[in-house]
């Protein structure tokens, strides 16, 4: 009886086991299975995002070597008028320079008519006799002649100093040289035609006589 009780209780133990191993194994076949699975989950997305980057990189890079015709016409029109626009500042910096140096031209030229007037009044001036200086007529002149040289001195017109001073051939016009100790050597010893610069520049050289 007891043999029996023991057998029986020794069979069920190992029908109990049995099932239990086979249960475990069941587990970690599920178990690794659903491991798998996992990583082929996440592995997907992965493979999926870098598809789909190169596939968006692809166009980028070929638009990189294939501008828009858009922005090479205006990178185009842009270029034109910088050059266009340097091209006309040239042009009025050219024609402004022009037009002074014609305006300055005329002016030295119309001086230059001017200035035998002012010799003839000077020359008037110059030779009256003493007992005429009182006269109305010759302070007339005297006036006259006063009045233009400070109106052209207004203009920016200047007599050159030339008698007593060291001859300068920029501003001296020698046409006589004299031997006299009384000067040093190179000095204007005298002067017969007075001369006169505008703006700074010689219009007309002072003729002179030259000390050696």
């Amino acid at each position: 009886m007891e043999e029996r009780e023991q057998e029986a209780k020794k069979s069920e133990e190992e029908v109990t086991e049995t099932a239990e191993t086979a249960s475990e194994k069941q587990t970690d076949a599920g178990t690794g299975q659903t491991e798998q699975d996992v990583r082929d989950t996440a592995q997907a997305p992965a493979e999926d995002a870098a598809d789909a980057s190169e596939n968006a990189d692809a166009p980028q890079a070929e638009g990189a070597h294939k501008p828009d015709a858009k922005d090479v016409k205006i990178e185009e029109l842009t270029d034109k008028y910088k050059r266009l626009f340097a091209e006309f500042d040239n042009y009025r910096k050219r024609t402004d320079a022009e037009k002074s140096g014609m305006y300055a031209d005329g002016q030295r030229s119309m001086l230059e008519k001017i200035l035998p007037i002012i010799d003839n009044f000077e020359r008037a001036a110059g030779n009256v006799p003493e007992e005429l200086k009182d006269n109305a007529y010759v302070q007339g002149i005297e006036k006259v002649c006063r009045s233009t040289m400070d109106t052209l001195k207004g203009l920016g017109v200047e007599p050159i100093e030339a008698v007593g001073k060291e001859f300068d051939a920029n501003l001296h016009n020698a046409v006589m040289h004299v031997e006299d100790e009384t000067y040093g050597e190179n000095i204007v010893a005298d002067e017969f035609q007075k001369g006169y610069t505008y703006k700074g520049k010689v219009i007309r050289y002072s003729m002179v006589k030259v000390a050696n």
